[in-house]
């Protein structure tokens, strides 16, 4: 009971800082005489709201870039706040913010800002974890956490490679590796370099794409030959790195039965949505 109190106030207090964060925007830079008073109050009613789809995103996206003219600071201040809230506490809609970062900071400082962040939110997890739930965590999933443990030590002397493939290919979605880790006594350096390196190239979707979606305009535009190089980058990414670990696991690792462990397809789709 002492354990659920500590996080419940822990995830009490990281919602008071992150809802005051959000409530005391500056003031924006000064628009052009065309603007009015209704444009200022649609700003106002789009700061509290995670985008839960494009256009939602697009608004949101429009408004962070008007803050970000005079006070980049603070915009990149709330941007990583409201990152680490979510991934930190596996809250859904971490794939959103991997698209915000790239319409917002553009594709490279989007990308380092994404995996800098997914890494941190998932060590955060880890480590609320190994506090506060580990002992919960076997009673929910007893199962699941005693086949991965199976896994975790058939693969020891490889133990970095294999979490690279878990996360490549989640067969175990994100979240629930965050939280078992610990009980499975990963080595935190291990774990931190697995999530960073294992989640760059579905970064690097997430954020190219935002970027890219925050330049087109038209039709035109999407099919432009800048846009489908860009486009075509973004497969290589995705493929590339996910059939070379592939292959690596098929002669170093022993990962029979994982896709067995009780994961729905639901469940791993949900997990992308999670990251």
């Amino acid at each position: 009971m002492r354990s659920v109190a500590g996080l419940a106030a822990i995830v009490a207090a990281a919602s008071v800082y992150l809802y005051l964060l959000s409530t005391h925007l500056p003031p924006g830079p000064k628009q052009p005489q065309a603007a009015s008073e209704g444009q200022d109050e649609e700003l106002q009613e789009y700061r509290l709201k995670f985008p839960s789809d494009l256009d939602e995103l697009r608004e949101l996206a429009e408004m962070l870039k008007f803050y970000k003219r005079e006070h980049h600071g603070y915009v990149l201040l709330l941007f990583c706040s409201a990152y680490l809230y979510k991934q930190s506490f596996a809250i859904p809609g971490s794939s959103f913010l991997n698209l915000l970062a790239g319409a917002i900071f553009g594709p490279w400082e989007g990308l380092l800002l994404a995996c800098l962040l997914t890494t941190s939110g998932s060590t955060f997890c880890f480590l609320l974890s190994k506090a506060f739930g580990k002992q919960h965590v076997v009673q929910m999933f007893p199962d699941k956490v005693a086949l991965l443990q199976r896994k975790v030590e058939e693969n020891r002397s490889s133990l970095f490679f294999f979490l690279l493939f878990l996360r490549f290919f989640p067969m175990t979605p994100n979240w629930f590796l965050n939280i078992t880790c610990p009980v499975l006594n990963i080595p935190m350096p291990i774990f931190f370099s697995s999530v960073f390196i294992g989640l760059i190239p579905y970064n690097f979707i997430c954020v190219r794409t935002g970027s890219i979606l925050s330049e087109i305009s038209s039709m035109d535009d999407m099919f432009s030959w800048g846009t489908l190089a860009q486009l075509l980058a973004i497969a290589i990414a995705a493929l590339v790195p996910g059939a070379l670990i592939k292959r690596y696991s098929k002669t170093h690792l022993k990962v029979d039965g994982l896709e067995s462990n009780g994961t729905s397809p639901a469940e791993v789709n949900q997990d992308r949505k999670r990251r």
